[in-house]
């Protein structure tokens, strides 16, 4: 019974033992084992896991890298025309030339300003433009002024038709007033025949100085503009030559006096060129301006003097004036 006993205790001690071991193993390793009892088999060779291969019999990577450029036939570049590079030179060039010329403009009108350089001026022609100038300004205002009139004067003889028509329309529902209503009415019908013919008269005077102002002032201006942007230009490279031409002697400044001589006779030559062309187109808008206001002057004060008196025969001969001036040729290029 003893042994009966201590075998059952030794038993029960052993299976314990057992499950704590089953606990404790990993069954992953269990099955790696297993599989690595497995070498080969119908899909072929597999690794044992258990007896790796050694190191050696590995395929080792190479120990330097041996890269063979790649050539190819066919061009990377983008064709180009023949001329596509003297194109870009050429612009670059361009470029180069405004953008020095611009700097030397600038800083001449600067030192103008703050009285650090001397300028060229002809007193002459400086007085002629400034008279330009204020003519245009004073003949600006006139055409205001006509433009002003001839709005007021087209809203009158507008009112003077309707009130025309309201009386011959009174005339034929009142007969007990019948005739002093188509007195009337005949009254602004004809004022207003005579106002049309007016109207024609002002409107033909706005176009003619409008003419005057904004397109033969305006072009004489233009020219003067570009007059006055070649005297800047001139001067400054004016003052570039002097600078260099008082420079110490080396071979650098004799090398820029060279270019400078030569960018200075350019401007120069523009320069004069404009000046006769300003001095030319004054003169004969000058002459022009006096002929044509003339005769427009005179043509206005015809027509306006002949409605406002009444005089129906002097006003229509106005008219007749103002129609051949518009059918005839024009006698001076400013009319053109």
């Amino acid at each position: 019974g003893h042994f009966e006993t201590q075998t059952g205790a030794e038993l029960q001690t052993w299976h314990t033992f057992t499950r704590m071991t089953s606990l404790t193993s990993n069954p992953m390793e269990d099955i790696e084992n297993m599989e690595g009892e497995y070498m080969e088999g119908s899909s072929g060779h597999r690794r044992n896991r258990s007896n790796p291969e050694p190191e050696q019999t590995r395929p080792q990577p190479p120990r330097t890298l041996d890269f063979q450029s790649a050539t190819s036939s066919i061009s990377l570049t983008t064709p180009s025309s023949p001329g596509e590079g003297l194109g870009k030179t050429t612009k670059l060039e361009n470029m180069k030339n405004w953008t020095i010329s611009t700097y030397k403009c600038s800083r001449q009108s600067l030192y103008e300003k703050m009285g650090k350089t001397s300028k060229t001026v002809d007193p002459e022609l400086e007085d002629q433009i400034d008279t330009l100038r204020n003519t245009q300004k004073k003949y600006s205002e006139i055409l205001r002024l006509a433009r002003a009139l001839s709005s007021h004067f087209y809203n009158m003889v507008q009112t003077q038709n309707s009130l025309g028509e309201c009386f011959s329309d009174l005339a034929h529902k009142s007969p007990e007033l019948q005739q002093e209503f188509l007195y009337n009415a005949e009254a602004q019908r004809n004022i207003t025949k005579n106002g049309q013919k007016l109207l024609a008269s002002l409107n033909f005077f706005v176009s003619s100085v409008n003419t005057i102002v904004n397109k033969t002032m305006e072009d004489s201006l233009q020219t003067v503009k570009q007059y006055e942007t070649a005297r800047v230009e001139y001067d400054a490279y004016r003052t570039d030559l002097e600078f260099y031409t008082a420079a110490k002697e080396t071979e650098a400044n004799q090398m820029k006096l060279s270019e400078t001589q030569l960018s200075f006779n350019n401007k120069k030559a523009e320069f004069e060129k404009l000046r006769s062309d300003v001095q030319i187109k004054l003169k004969f808008l000058d002459e022009n301006r006096v002929k044509v206001m003339a005769n427009q002057l005179l043509l206005f004060h015809t027509a306006v003097s002949a409605y406002f008196s009444g005089n129906q025969v002097a006003l229509e001969e106005s008219m007749k004036q103002f129609a051949g001036k518009l059918k005839s040729p024009a006698t001076s290029w400013i009319e053109q």
